[in-house]
């Protein structure tokens, strides 16, 4: 870390449980980041910090067009702040880490996301130790991009995924090592990139993007709402991948791909990813159809990454270039 000059941070508050009281009807966003800084004194020994309110919402109510604000937060606010630390509750911070990883890439500073699993004025919350450990990853010379800092973990913002809904080690890294590991305020580093030299900004996403979790023995027919309804759909199949050979989910996809429509598959499977070429039922989409797969990549980045692109390309050619390429670490595998 720098131990010539404190570095200068901006603390950015959206809500969430680290920011909760009770309501009367349970916990809701209460705090802002000032009073969040209060019960975080020793933030004061590894850099200065000021505070900005953009959102104050339980994170179930996150939507893209949040994504487009916080990004936009740190825009403005870039040339000012040697890093950025966001406040944010954990239910759906793997998706805003992701997005925001898209709508700001190659950045030479650390946009670090963090929050609690319990309020930070309930005894024995995990809220001080995230908040202060994120506040030393966004000090630190080394930091770069978008991260999740959580109970001692850092974890690049494409690749993290909330495992547990209740323990404090919620969040872990899919398919790619944590890139650094906080004990006591000491940062110990596993990947090491360079650092790089200009951000890129981006302010539009198309939200118009779908989800669909197969379960043995559906129908296909629930994929006629989905293509109609969204540009963009991400099928989550068993396994390494394929579509059920019974009622008529092939000649749906193919459908959703000759109207235009941008459709990814990926697996349900948490680990390894995916691999379409291994049996009939996922080969035959493979050889046959225009469609994409996810590989190792997270559902959450799957999502918001076909947000991002279907924002920026044209046509399918450019959207499969767009979503093949590397950013920040999401995929590695690409065959």
């Amino acid at each position: 870390m720098n131990t010539n000059k404190k570095k200068k941070i901006l603390f950015i508050g959206t809500g969430g449980t680290i920011s909760s009281q009770n309501s009367g009807e349970g916990l809701s966003p209460a705090m802002d980041a000032q009073e969040l800084l209060r019960y975080c004194p020793d933030i004061i020994n590894y850099c200065d910090v000021e505070c900005i309110q953009i959102l104050n919402l339980d994170s179930t109510n996150m939507r893209p067009g949040h994504w487009i604000m916080m990004a936009q937060a740190i825009e403005e606010n870039y040339n000012d702040y040697d890093g950025f630390v966001i406040a944010h509750g954990t239910d759906t911070m793997a998706y805003s880490a992701s997005a925001v990883s898209y709508l700001i890439q190659d950045s030479p500073k650390p946009v670090v996301f963090t929050g609690a699993q319990k309020p930070i004025d309930v005894i024995g919350s995990d809220a001080i130790r995230n908040l202060t450990d994120a506040f030393i990853v966004a000090s630190d010379d080394n930091s770069h991009g978008v991260q999740i800092v959580f109970f001692g973990s850092v974890i690049c913002g494409t690749r993290a995924r909330k495992n547990f809904s209740k323990s404090f080690g919620a969040f872990g890294s899919i398919n790619f090592p944590e890139i650094a590991r906080i004990q006591d305020g000491r940062i110990a580093r596993f990947i090491v990139d360079d650092v790089p030299s200009k951000p890129k900004f981006y302010s539009y996403l198309n939200p118009n993007v779908g989800l669909i979790k197969l379960v043995p023995g559906m129908s296909a027919d629930i994929l006629n709402y989905i293509i109609n309804q969204y540009d963009g759909i991400v099928v989550e199949s068993f396994g390494v991948g394929g579509l059920p050979e019974y009622s008529d989910f092939y000649n749906q996809i193919k459908e959703a791909a000759d109207k235009g429509k941008v459709v990814v598959m990926t697996t349900q499977v948490p680990s390894e990813g995916s691999n379409l070429g291994v049996y009939r039922v996922g080969s035959k989409l493979k050889d046959h159809l225009r469609i994409l797969e996810a590989h190792d990549m997270t559902t959450e980045s799957a999502i918001t990454k076909l947000m991002w692109i279907l924002g920026q390309a044209k046509d399918f050619d450019e959207a499969e270039a767009l979503f093949y390429t590397t950013i920040y670490h999401d995929i590695l595998y690409k065959d």
